[in-house]
């Protein structure tokens, strides 16, 4: 066989290799180098509970499993916990993190709850996400509800500026503190929920909300409440593997697709 032959084949094989290579490359890179995930409440704070499980203990599997899956697609993106084990961590502390750490996003997982005497406690469902922002007065008991593990923190108006999450007045007034990073955040959250409704989730959307863990979030940041505990059909969707990796995998779509946004 002719010289030019063996060239051909050389060139074909050599071009072949490099495109595998910058295929690869390409797939697991994420233009996100740092991605902090919290899980919600943890030790003396239980969160939501439900009939089989407290919220604490969901939110801390779905984060491990969350960090993992990035950790295994894209071995270049550095993942932290603000808490690995059942522990309780400050709400100050959680973005503290974040920002020491110049992350790209900040995750906080959650689970909703509707009140004990709520005719529809045990039927409501579905996913929503919060970004920081100007909560409406009938949306306040969120903020209520996920703010009030300030109440178990020494020194806790001092770490939050004198903010109380029992007054009305608190609430409005750390409702004016701006997140620099709102457009980024509401364009994630929005990603988010989009997945989460391609798996056959219901979505309550996203909204704005003044939510402690998020208002000194130097990147854009979300608060994701995965389904309602207190709904028994949901509690047990969101204990299984089958569920929590659903979720996973959602919530990895939406990071991939605000990374290319983003990019």
């Amino acid at each position: 066989m002719s010289a030019n032959f063996y060239k051909k084949i050389i060139f074909n094989a050599l071009f072949l290799t490099t495109i595998y290579f910058v295929s690869v490359s390409f797939k697991n890179t994420l233009p996100l180098k740092t991605i902090v995930i919290d899980a919600g409440h943890g030790g003396i704070d239980a969160g939501s509970k439900g009939k089989i499980s407290s919220e604490k203990y969901v939110t801390l599997q779905v984060a491990l499993r969350l960090g993992k899956a990035i950790r295994e697609r894209y071995p270049d993106t550095r993942v932290i916990y603000t808490r690995s084990t059942d522990v309780f961590i400050p709400l100050y502390r959680r973005i503290e993190i974040a920002n020491q750490s110049k992350a790209d996003l900040f995750i906080s997982i959650h689970c909703n709850s509707m009140p004990t005497n709520s005719p529809s406690r045990t039927t409501t469902n579905g996913t929503e996400t919060f970004v920081s922002g100007f909560g409406r007065t009938k949306e306040q008991d969120v903020a209520v509800r996920e703010n009030a593990s300030i109440l178990l923190e020494k020194n806790y108006q001092k770490n939050y500026d004198g903010y109380d999450p029992r007054d009305p007045e608190s609430i409005i007034i750390f409702s004016l503190i701006k997140n620099t990073n709102r457009t980024q955040s509401i364009r994630f959250a929005k990603l988010l929920q989009t997945e989460y409704v391609k798996s056959g989730r219901q979505s309550r959307g996203f909204k704005e909300q003044s939510l402690a863990v998020l208002a000194k979030a130097g990147m854009p940041a979300v608060l994701t409440e995965i389904g309602f505990i207190s709904n028994p059909a949901e509690e047990r969707y969101l204990n299984s593997d089958e569920g929590q990796d659903e979720l996973v995998a959602s919530q990895v779509k939406a990071i991939e697709a605000y990374g290319r946004a983003v990019d």
